[in-house]
C-alpha cells in the first residue's frame, strides 16, 4: 500500500506516530475518449480564452469567484497562514457510541498503521477502544482541508474515516414529494410487509454482493476483443402486479421458503426492479481486462 499521509494521532497527552493508507479503491472499468475517425485518444488542454493560447501550471492561481467575473485570488502563502498547528495530528475531540452517527455523515475510510515508535502507544488506544467499546470524534487536516473524522477498530487495524460537517448533510425538509407520515396504513398490509422483511433477514456477508455490471462490461469486452458478437443478457421472470396486497401475498410466497438474500422476482409497476444478470467472478475484472488487451496488441 502506498502511504498518503504521515502524522500523528493526539490522545489526550498521548502522541502515536502513524501512517495513513487509503482503505478502498475503485474498481469501475474507465474509457478514454477517442476521435471518432483515428481512434487517437482526446487531449483536455487549459485554455485562456482572453489570451487565446494555452497556459502552464505554474501560471495558474486560485481565484474565487465572489460575484460573477470578479474573483479574489488566494495564494499558498495565504493558505499556510490559516492552516492549524495540528496540520500533522489527528486530534482525537471526543469518544462516541458507533450508533449516534448515522450512515449519511461517513466519506472515506483510511487505514491508520504505527510509524517506527508507535507500536505500544497504537496498542494500547486499539485496545482500550476495544474494551470500551467507544470510537473517537478527532478533526484532521489533509491538502489544507480540515474534516470531521471517526477513528474506530476495524479487524484490529486502527481505522479514520472522514465525516461530512453538519452543515454539509442537506436537510430531509428540502426531499420534495415524501409521503405524509400520517398516511392510513391497513393493519394486514403492514403485517405482512413486516413479515416479508423477516423473511429477507440475513446476517450481513459482503462477500455475496458483486458488480454485475462491471463483469457483464469484462466480458463485453473481452468478446470484442475476440471479434464475437456481443451476447444480450437473459431477462429474468417478473410479473406486473399492480395491486398492493397481491404484491405482498406473491413476495411472501416467493420469500417464504426461499433462501434468505435471495431476489424477489415479483415488482409493480410503480417500482420496477432491474434485470437479474448472471453473476460470474467479478474479482479482478479491470485488471485482467487490461492485461488481455495488452497481449493482444502486443501479438498484433
Amino acid at each position: 500500500m502506498h502511504t498518503v499521509w504521515k502524522g500523528s494521532i493526539s490522545f489526550g497527552l498521548v502522541n502515536i506516530p502513524i501512517r495513513m493508507f487509503t482503505a478502498t479503491e475503485e474498481r469501475d472499468i474507465h474509457f478514454r475518449q477517442l476521435h471518432k475517425e483515428c481512434h487517437t485518444p482526446i487531449k483536455y488542454a487549459k485554455m485562456c480564452p482572453h489570451c487565446d493560447r494555452e497556459v502552464s501550471a505554474d501560471e495558474i492561481v486560485r481565484g474565487f469567484e465572489y460575484e460573477k467575473g470578479n474573483f479574489v485570488i488566494v495564494q499558498d502563502e495565504d493558505l499556510d497562514k490559516i492552516t492549524p498547528e495540528t496540520r500533522r495530528a489527528i486530534e482525537i475531540l471526543d469518544f462516541v457510541d458507533l450508533t449516534d452517527i448515522d450512515p449519511i455523515y461517513f466519506q472515506k475510510s483510511y487505514y491508520l498503521s504505527p510509524q517506527d515508535t508507535g507500536d505500544k502507544a497504537y496498542a494500547l488506544l486499539r485496545q482500550a477502544m476495544k474494551n470500551t467499546g467507544k470510537i473517537a470524534i478527532a478533526k484532521v487536516t489533509i491538502r489544507n482541508r480540515q474534516s470531521l473524522a471517526a477513528v474506530r477498530i476495524y479487524d484490529n487495524c486502527i481505522v479514520m474515516e472522514t465525516i461530512y460537517y453538519p452543515d454539509e448533510v442537506r436537510a430531509v425538509s428540502q426531499v420534495p414529494a415524501l409521503p405524509d407520515h400520517e398516511i392510513e396504513l391497513a393493519e394486514n398490509e403492514l403485517k405482512m410487509a413486516e413479515e416479508l422483511i423477516r423473511n429477507m433477514s440475513t446476517s450481513f456477508d459482503p462477500a455475496k454482493y458483486t458488480d454485475q455490471y462491471r463483469t457483464e462490461l469484462q466480458h463485453l469486452i473481452e468478446q470484442k476483443m475476440e471479434g464475437k458478437e456481443v451476447a444480450v443478457a437473459p431477462t429474468a421472470p417478473r410479473a406486473n402486479v399492480i395491486d398492493l396486497m397481491q404484491a405482498l401475498k406473491e413476495s411472501l410466497a416467493a420469500t417464504s421458503n426461499a433462501p434468505a438474500g435471495s431476489p424477489v422476482r415479483v415488482s409493480t409497476q410503480a417500482a420496477e426492479r432491474p434485470e437479474e444478470r448472471p453473476a460470474a467472478e467479478p474479482a479482478q475484472a479491470t485488471t485482467s481486462t487490461t492485461r488481455k488487451l495488452r497481449r493482444k496488441k502486443a501479438e498484433a
